[in-house]
């Protein structure tokens, strides 16, 4: 029996139980899977964090270096995400250049983090017109279970919160820069990511059965006021304005419950 055959049984079967009311893993259509967040576990990097959902693993790591500033940002430092999907972490995922899931996965959370200004970009310059600091924030894919969006937000912001801007270690015409400082956080936005199984059935936190087989998608980050700092729908099919809204008014409720969890675990006030 070919690949695509077996794809397509999976895809009515999934679908069909969620026309029942019903998800694969017996989850609400709204609840997440278990979530755990750790940080400082990258001893070389300036900042990291593991998130895992459910069976989904994934590592983030920000490293820091002095840079020259865009033209158009002289004072402003600049932000650079790339995430690496390996063999290890499923048999979908191949050794290479980067793929078109890892580059969009890597935009998708970018997008997320930037547009939120996560970041204070500007207290990351050190001689305006001339030296800044460059982010970069790196993902590794573990295991792979499903919703890598939403895990890979989650680990980048808990990194990003954790970081600690190496000044002490770096000079500038054989001046030493200054005092380590912690990265100048902001906002704290957390991405949620909704699937379409059947008409009206949105599943939260697709799981790896939902996510090749299911309908379009979308994720939403909010930050911690409330508001849509930026929104990406991937793969073919439409949603509807009530879908739509509804996705937008669950994530707000379920960011803000994770903002939480992220908050107790790194003792933030």
């Amino acid at each position: 029996m070919s690949d695509d055959v077996i794809s397509e049984i999976k895809r009515d079967y999934v679908r069909n139980l969620a026309k029942e009311g019903k998800r694969v893993d017996g989850r609400a259509f709204d609840e997440f899977r278990p979530i755990k967040i750790q940080t400082g576990l990258i001893q070389q990097a300036e900042g990291s964090a593991r998130v895992q959902i459910g069976n989904t693993d994934v590592f983030a790591g920000v490293k820091m270096a002095v840079g020259t500033p865009y033209p158009d940002s002289p004072n402003d430092g600049t932000l650079t995400t790339s995430a690496e999907l390996i063999p290890m972490a499923s048999p979908d995922f191949e050794m290479g250049p980067p793929s078109g899931p890892a580059i969009e996965l890597a935009r998708v959370v970018d997008r997320g983090i930037r547009e939120a200004k996560t970041v204070d970009m500007g207290a990351l310059c050190i001689k305006p017109g001339e030296k800044i600091w460059m982010v970069y924030l790196d993902f590794h894919i573990v295991d792979y279970d499903g919703n890598l969006f939403d895990a890979c937000s989650l680990a980048g912001l808990a990194a990003l919160m954790t970081t600690t801007v190496p000044a002490s270690k770096h000079k500038i015409e054989d001046q030493p820069i200054g005092e380590d400082f912690p990265m100048p956080v902001k906002r704290y936005p957390i991405m949620t990511t909704a699937m379409k199984l059947a008409p009206g059935k949105l599943a939260f936190d697709p799981s790896l059965i939902e996510d090749k087989v299911g309908g379009p998608r979308l994720s939403v980050s909010t930050d911690e006021e409330g508001l849509i700092r930026a929104m990406q729908k991937g793969l073919e099919g439409g949603l509807t304005r009530d879908e739509v809204r509804e996705i937008i008014r669950i994530s707000k409720e379920k960011g803000a419950a994770i903002r939480e969890q992220l908050f107790k675990t790194l003792g933030h006030r």
